[in-house]
């Protein structure tokens, strides 16, 4: 039972509207499946793990980062079975480690001493110069291991990866405006996945479960600013008393 109270606890830290945001995300999904023609269990599976991951994520809750290795190994498959290889070693070799990196930051960085709710970060102008050099460096890289393997719609495959890498480095470092760069990175996905459901239409519940994925992300960014707020307010009096 001890083991399932945390679980219990991230499921209970939600608002009303952020349980009706994630069972209208989950009903969306599952229903897209459904309505398909081909029926993938693995492309369901991961939408569905893939919503609710982000609904956690927005609450600054690690039970989100978990989530989101399970959905990012699952995804890397969907994406191989297309010959999206940029997906799939950007999920794969990127994405993944990076949450995995974020498990640890965020479990390190919690706001309050048992709580799930991870301290806000702001990143200044170095890092910000610092991460531009290195998503230049990284998309660069990647761009030529996608010449080489013939990856599908390059050009937005390798968009993809600059997107998938500013939202994964933002968010390891805690920074509120990962959710914008996700929220980028989910229009780009939505083109692809446009482009292979027009070759095979059991890939749309894929353009679904990313429409799904803007929604939330657009939500992150609000509440994480809310939360980024409300933090500093509570370290501001903290020092006003600590100082009288």
């Amino acid at each position: 039972m001890n083991k399932l109270t945390p679980l219990v606890k991230s499921f209970q830290n939600l608002t009303k509207f952020e349980r009706r945001l994630l069972i209208f995300s989950l009903t969306v999904v599952f229903l897209s499946f459904l309505c398909s023609s081909q029926r993938d269990t693995v492309t369901v599976v991961a939408s569905l793990i893939g919503v609710t991951a982000l609904i956690f994520v927005s609450k600054g809750d690690v039970l989100g980062q978990i989530l989101t290795v399970i959905f990012s190994l699952l995804y890397a498959l969907i994406s191989l079975t297309f010959h999206y290889y940029g997906e799939m070693i950007t999920y794969l070799f990127m994405t993944t480690p990076i949450a995995i990196l974020s498990i640890i930051s965020w479990l390190r960085n919690p706001f309050e001493k048992g709580k799930s709710e991870v301290t806000v970060n702001q990143l200044d102008w170095k890092e910000i110069l610092f991460l531009l050099f290195l998503s230049g460096t990284v998309t660069t890289i990647f761009y030529f291991i996608l010449v080489h393997y013939h990856t599908n719609n390059i050009v937005f495959s390798t968009i993809s990866i600059t997107t998938s890498f500013l939202a994964s480095y933002l968010m390891f470092r805690r920074s509120a405006f990962y959710a914008l760069a996700y929220a980028a990175n989910d229009l780009v996905l939505i083109v692809l996945w446009i482009l292979a459901s027009i070759e095979d239409r059991s890939y749309i519940p894929m353009i679904i479960c990313f429409l799904m994925f803007l929604l939330n992300d657009l939500y992150g960014f609000f509440n994480w600013s809310k939360i980024r707020q409300r933090q500093q307010a509570l370290k501001n009096s903290f020092f006003e008393v600590e100082e009288s």
